[in-house]
């Protein structure tokens, strides 16, 4: 009976500790997922790909629950560099993995996609950010990324960014500054002749999603050349058109390109990013005189979006 009692004794203590175990668990969940939000955000900026960022949270939280969270003081910051350092090993790895496939002539074009989410949670995702500057913050190297991120966009302290990309918080405010300069470059010209220009862009952009035909042909120059590298083409269209008549007819032909683009600087002056899910895919330079377009180039070949200086437009 004694030996009986025993057992039970500790299959009730085992019982316990299981129960204590499992709340522990669950209590801990619960603190995970107040702030999965805020994790997922930061991972969004930090990589421009939703499911890659869903993959940084996620290791975030296998993390956390191997650590003996009573040594935990600040469960925010620490969730926060975590998630940081999870992200800038993915960027070092896919920018060793770039300079690979640009060793080989062509090869950017066959990197795979990764998953992309459902069209109405990009949509989200990518206007919660801005389109041309996911794009921008992708020219971006792996450490001027996490600093800029962190730093500009949820005001993370030098100090505490400084371990992240193993740097002293000297180099990494400077690394944050580098990146701020290229994020917001300074428009091309006087002051306001960028301001025309950004002004005559922007009513190009609503006018091509809208399929304006009227609209377009208001805002381009009667002799508008239209230059683009194949790969930026439908089969069999030309390399080079000129007319307001022709730009605007084939411009509505491709509206869908242009739900997917943004103005933003190219090469210091006001231009646009065509990038789905916030993935350079062209790059147009704009060329404008006297209020209207008298020329653009769609740009799409690896190497010469590589080439082009892109930064955010100021609002």
């Amino acid at each position: 009976m004694a030996e009986e009692d025993e057992r039970r004794e500790q299959d009730g203590r085992r019982e316990q500790d299981e129960r204590h175990e499992q709340d522990g668990r669950q209590d801990l969940a619960a603190r995970f997922e107040a702030h999965r939000g805020r994790l997922r955000a930061v991972a969004y900026r930090m990589l421009g790909s939703a499911a890659e960022a869903d993959d940084a949270v996620q290791e975030t939280w296998l993390r956390l629950a191997r650590t003996d969270v009573g040594a935990v003081s600040n469960l925010a910051g620490w969730l926060t560099t975590v998630v940081s350092r999870v992200c800038l090993d993915t960027l070092r790895t896919r920018a060793a993995r770039r300079e690979e496939f640009l060793s080989d002539e062509g090869a950017l074009d066959r990197v795979p996609a990764p998953d992309a989410p459902c069209p109405e949670e990009e949509a989200v995702l990518v206007e919660s950010v801005g389109r041309a500057l996911l794009v921008v913050l992708d020219t971006l190297g792996p450490a001027e990324r996490v600093a800029f991120v962190l730093h500009d966009s949820f005001a993370v302290p030098f100090d505490r960014i400084a371990p992240i990309v193993e740097r002293s918080p000297v180099a990494t405010k400077k690394l944050a500054s580098r990146a701020r300069h290229k994020v917001r470059s300074t428009p091309a010209g006087p002051a306001a002749e960028p301001a025309r220009g950004r002004h005559v862009v922007e009513a190009f952009l609503a006018a091509a999603r809208g399929g304006d035909l009227t609209a377009l042909l208001a805002v381009l120059a009667p002799d508008v050349v239209r230059r683009a590298d194949t790969a930026a083409l439908p089969p069999g269209a030309p390399a080079e058109i000129r007319g307001a008549e022709a730009v605007a007819r084939e411009t509505v032909l491709l509206t869908g390109n242009a739900r997917a683009a943004a103005v933003a600087l190219v090469d210091g002056r006001p231009g646009l990013v065509v990038a789905p899910g916030g993935r350079l895919r062209s790059a147009l330079t704009v060329t404008v005189e006297a209020g209207r377009v008298t020329a653009y180039d769609v740009i799409s070949s690896p190497a010469r979006l590589r080439a082009l200086d892109l930064a955010v437009l100021e609002t």
